[in-house]
């Protein structure tokens, strides 16, 4: 797998990351084993997880997965912290304490002594400067390598960006991760811009329109989807409505002309869109991991991933030819 680098930093990750949140839940061990034996055979690295994916069961299973299957030293290990559930309720605490309390909890779980990439899971109601000091203290320690932000808008990235780079001795924030696909392209608003203005890596996530841009729900919802499952159903229907189904079928037919799958066609279109790094694939089994890892010497033909760009909300401003260049 071809190798990008995070941002301005010193670290490399493959173009194609890991998502774990269905782990625990939806995705069982066997299956995640295959998940990953896949991805690491195919040369990926990077391995998204996060404390509050099924209350630390992902990250429980993964740790156990060094252990036996895949070596720790083969990964680019990426975990978040300050965002859990409670009693039913999401709750974002990222305060020193609740930072390093699920600091602390994630490298037992994951069975490490240290993480490559830590990022704060959510914009919280603790001080900005006090969130920041826990990553300090983390990378101080060598509990953590890298320090990213994840769901932050563009000016809460270029916050945390600025006030690390304020003084010297604070860890730089070298990543942004937010969704972003043909279904949802409001990261281009603000959030790429400030990547590409601070020099920062991005790791997309739900790159597949959380499931609707595979093509699944064209005519249906299909029994054992997201869609049909109580606890996703709230995630998956929105991207259902009229204006989405038409970005899909558009989809569809560039996949026609191209002899791949609508959802290759739509991993394709974030992989290499203007700044991104490596987008998040949150696939289930092996067997629907396959079909992206086949990708590695694809590329959409710019005319496409152009047509794209205007039927699914108008020019992407990042391009060079979008933006008056050539």
């Amino acid at each position: 797998m071809q190798r990008r680098s995070v941002g301005a930093s010193g670290l490399r990750v493959g173009r194609l990351g890991l998502g774990t949140m269905t782990w625990g839940r939806d995705t069982s061990t066997d299956d995640a084993r295959a998940l990953l034996r896949s991805f690491v055979a195919a040369g990926g690295d990077l391995v998204d997880t996060a404390a509050a994916y099924t209350q630390g069961e992902a990250e429980r299973m993964l740790g156990r997965l060094m252990r036996t299957d895949v070596r720790r030293d083969d990964l680019v290990l990426a975990t978040k912290a300050g965002f859990s559930i409670r009693d039913g309720q999401r709750v974002i605490d990222t305060s020193r304490g609740a930072l390093l309390a699920d600091l602390h909890g994630s490298l037992r779980r994951l069975g490490t002594d240290h993480l490559d990439l830590w990022q704060v899971h959510a914009w919280g109601q603790a001080p900005l400067e006090e969130s920041l000091a826990a990553i300090d203290h983390a990378v101080s320690t060598g509990a953590v390598r890298y320090a990213g932000v994840s769901n932050f808008v563009g000016w809460q990235t270029a916050a945390a960006v600025t006030w690390q780079a304020a003084f010297p001795g604070r860890t730089p924030i070298v990543s942004a991760q937010v969704e972003y696909s043909l279904l949802a392209r409001r990261a281009e608003v603000e959030v790429l811009p400030c990547v590409r203005h601070f020099g920062l890596g991005f790791f997309p996530f739900s790159p597949l329109g959380r499931g609707v841009l595979t093509g699944k729900y064209r005519s249906s919802i299909p029994r054992g989807s997201r869609a049909a499952a109580e606890h996703f159903s709230w995630y998956v229907t929105p991207y259902l409505e009229p204006r989405s189904r038409a970005v899909v079928e558009a989809v569809a037919r560039a996949a026609d002309g191209l002899d791949l799958t609508i959802a290759q066609v739509a991993a394709l279109w974030v992989r290499d869109a203007p700044g991104v790094t490596a987008p998040l694939l949150g696939a289930r089994t092996a067997e629907q991991l396959a079909p992206y890892l086949e990708l590695d010497a694809v590329e959409l033909p710019v005319e496409i991933a152009s047509a794209l760009d205007d039927v699914s909300g108008g020019p992407n401003l990042g391009r060079p030819d979008a933006a008056g260049g050539g």
